[in-house]
């Protein structure tokens, strides 16, 4: 304690000789900027992603020491808070992540691991009046198998969910009695068994922590009550048998349980945490190398995020739940939490000019000789050709049953010195597939694409782009030149799927013009060195002359749906997910009635294939986004002369917005998910009393104008044994309504209601 006194008054003395404005930290004496040359010389002599010990004091007051990677502790490192929080452990990228040891100035500590800024594994939690859990723990939350003992002497041992006991557990209190059986949201809930001390028991029903329902109350000496129980007189029905008889009576008052039996037998209410480990904020020392300016800390919490501050800068994770769950948020933004209505009765304020992250030019590595998959791609684009530029009879909307036969596929032989059906070519000798090309040829003129410009984007001379990482499933995606068509690797599984699917998918898309649902427009497979690699060629929803600035994968599910990327890994081409939006969408009334009965025409037809784990991809093109302020460590975009590359944000101003809206020429632009003119509202997510997640957050008024474009993609995973097992494994550990892992008609459902209250009309 002493040590961490003289290190807060070393620190907090430093910080005195530093004047803080809102645009950045100005240092007013030379001693300040001396320590700041110091600090920085240290820096100069590392490289870029070098790893070394450093002793860092930060300008709020904050001390660091330990081994620091660019701008972020990184490895094993102690931060001293002058509240008087400590974490001593290791630490990713500016976040804490492995095993370590976070400390309150109340005395409270937690020993164990964590993971992006959270409590989360295997740990031990010592509050400060001598309360310890030892156990499992998810996002800050006690979540599966635990223990506590109580300061009173009570422990519980069993299962817990999101904080609170649920699930099999056993509860003795000092004095010797115990609960054996089911809990929920904390209390005695379900099927259980009480043993008092003086050997009575009570084995049946309980709901909300008493006796409820049927049950059977023996006394030690054999005498017994069975019946229905409840603490209202009125719907007490049971018989009373004493020792040795047979014969019931009614002399006994079952109430007496209640008032006598359970009065001492109250549950330790959960503990308060004042500040959980990541919400803690850290004053991240940003260089001033290769700048004119002075650096400007800023302050991240330890899951990595920016907090903005008085300049209201855009936070990826406003309401990244546990940690920025606030009963005073709404409070905040002067609207009453108990009633969401009211915020429609104020006036709707324009929000300050948005800050956006990085903004890259494009997305993925561009295949050129040499790559691993060029030879790859000739084959695609040799295969394309043949298949696009074969000639045949003009396709009709009316096919026949047998084009959607999965055995309706052609293979063609490609030698390197060519057939009389192929070119020579400078790639290796392959094979080609063609599934179901009828269906496919004419999905591509119901989806009014020119087959000339279709072989041109896919096979011109500019070559394929391939994204830096595969997706989830495994699979490899590639982009077009123009990014008017995505290509993506298939596993045979999301192809036999899609075979099984293709005729109901074909009707669908035929009878729903606006449909939401991704769209494919050819199915192939190269057999190359023995080896099939599957792919599907559909269209790519942002393509557009607009800078995306936001995008979202929305599910309606929480388990696993929080980015786990720090601020400096974040840019225009991340995907965030359902726990980082702090948005509402507002689309105008039509739109919004449209939207409506698209999304559960399109959810209707994939519960009926029994598809699920599909999620809505959502991108957002900010109208007043602030560029010129990019948050510390961004990458503005430049070309190749060094200067300010403007070609590569396009803007959308409001006149340019007013302008969309009422020429008549410009409607044909706008479809359904498509360049739709709309409004974002900033909602903070508030705490709830049960615990509960809250998906999304409650409007404050602070209002944007933007561009969306949205739809479904994901939709080829149906409903098998894997994801069957997936379910039931991790409904043990996790509550089964956040994971995505669900039965089809459930997902639906799910994925409907959240949609509907992430999206609403424009009042």
């Amino acid at each position: 304690m002493k040590a961490w006194e003289a290190t807060v008054r070393k620190t907090q003395a430093a910080a005195k000789k530093r004047a803080n404005t809102i645009f950045g930290t100005s240092y007013g004496t030379e001693n300040a900027e001396e320590e700041i040359d110091d600090q920085e010389a240290e820096e100069e002599v590392h490289a870029s992603g070098e790893s070394y010990h450093s002793e860092k004091f930060l300008p709020n007051g904050d001390y660091y020491s330990g081994f620091w990677v660019d701008n972020f502790p990184h490895g094993q490192g102690k931060y001293w808070w002058t509240d008087g929080c400590m974490y001593v452990g290791e630490w990713c990228k500016g976040k804490t992540n492995g095993w370590g040891i976070f400390s309150w100035p109340s005395g409270a500590m937690y020993e164990g691991n964590f993971k992006s800024g959270f409590m989360d594994g295997e740990g031990t939690y010592t509050e400060a009046n001598g309360s310890v859990y030892k156990g499992s723990w998810v996002m800050n939350l006690k979540h599966g198998q635990g223990m506590k003992e109580y300061t009173n002497g009570d422990v519980y041992e069993g299962q817990w969910s999101r904080g609170l006991q649920e699930g099999q557990g056993k509860y003795q209190w000092k004095n010797g009695t115990y609960y054996t059986g089911e809990w929920k949201n904390g209390k005695m809930t379900g099927a259980g068994q009480m043993q008092w001390l003086n050997g009575n028991v009570y084995e049946g029903d309980w709901e909300d922590g008493i006796p409820k329902g049927q049950g059977t109350f023996r006394w030690l000496d054999g005498s017994f009550y069975v019946g229905n129980w409840s603490t209202e007189p009125s719907e007490q029905n049971g018989t009373y048998i004493p020792k040795g008889s047979m014969e019931g009576n009614l002399e006994w008052d079952p109430q007496e349980v209640f008032t006598n039996d359970l009065k001492d037998c109250k549950v330790c209410p959960a503990e308060k945490v004042p500040i959980w480990p990541s919400q803690k904020r850290l004053a991240v020392w940003r260089s001033t190398k290769g700048t004119d300016n002075m650096a400007r800390p800023r302050r991240l919490s330890v899951d990595g995020r920016i907090e903005g501050g008085v300049d209201k800068e855009l936070r990826l994770s406003d309401c990244a739940a546990p940690s920025s769950w606030s009963s005073n948020s709404i409070e905040r933004n002067g609207i009453d939490g108990d009633d969401t209505s009211s915020t429609r009765s104020e006036p709707i304020s324009r929000g300050t000019p948005i800050k956006i992250p990085k903004v890259v030019k494009k997305q993925g590595e561009t295949i050129s000789k040499g790559h691993r998959n060029y030879d790859l791609m000739l084959n695609l684009q040799l295969g394309i050709r043949h298949s696009v530029g074969r000639p045949g009879p003009p396709p009709s909307l009316d096919l026949k049953p047998s084009a959607f036969d999965p055995k309706e596929k052609y293979w063609t032989k490609f030698p390197t010195e060519g057939s009389k059906y192929t070119p020579p070519h400078q790639s290796c000798e392959f094979k080609w597939k063609d599934y179901c090309p009828k269906v496919f040829r004419t999905l591509r003129m119901l989806f009014k694409v020119d087959p000339a410009d279709y072989m041109l984007s896919i096979c011109g001379n500019d070559a394929l782009r391939e994204l830096s990482s595969p997706g989830k499933s495994g699979s490899f995606f590639y982009l077009t030149n123009d990014d008017r068509y995505m290509i993506k690797t298939m596993k045979k599984a999301e192809t036999k799927v899609l075979l099984r699917m293709l005729s109901a998918y074909y009707n669908h898309v035929r009878a729903f013009d606006n449909t939401l649902v991704t769209k494919y427009y050819g199915l192939h497979c190269v057999k190359l060195n023995g080896q099939k690699v599957r792919f599907i060629i559909m269209g790519n929803l942002f393509r557009t002359e607009y800078t995306i600035h936001r995008r979202y994968d929305l599910k309606g599910s929480t388990f696993g749906r929080l980015t786990d990327k720090p601020e400096s890994e974040i840019d225009s081409n991340t995907t965030l997910k359902d726990l980082d939006l702090n948005f509402v969408f507002r689309l105008q009334k039509t739109w919004y009635q449209e939207f409506r009965r698209q999304v559960d025409k399109d959810c209707e037809f994939l519960e009926q294939e029994r598809i699920m784990d599909y999620s809505l991809l959502v991108g957002l093109h900010f109208t007043e986004a602030s560029i010129d302020e990019t948050p510390p460590g961004a990458r503005t975009p430049v070309g190749d002369d060094g200067t300010l590359d403007s070609d590569s944000v396009t803007r959308l101003s409001r006149a340019d917005l007013d302008q969309l809206l009422i020429d008549p020429t410009r409607w044909s632009s706008i479809k359904l998910g498509i360049n739709m003119p709309a409004r974002v509202e900033r909602t903070e997510r508030a705490k709830l009393p049960d615990g509960e997640i809250q998906l999304v957050g409650e409007p404050t008024g602070e209002c944007y104008d933007v561009i969306m474009f949205f739809g479904i993609i994901d939709i080829l995973q149906d409903y098998d044994i894997t994801k069957k097992l997936e379910h039931a494994y991790k409904s043990i550990q996790y509550d089964p309504n956040s994971i995505s892992a669900v039965d089809p008609k459930m997902y639906s459902k799910r994925f409907r209601d959240y949609i509907f209250k992430a999206f609403s009309e424009d009042t």
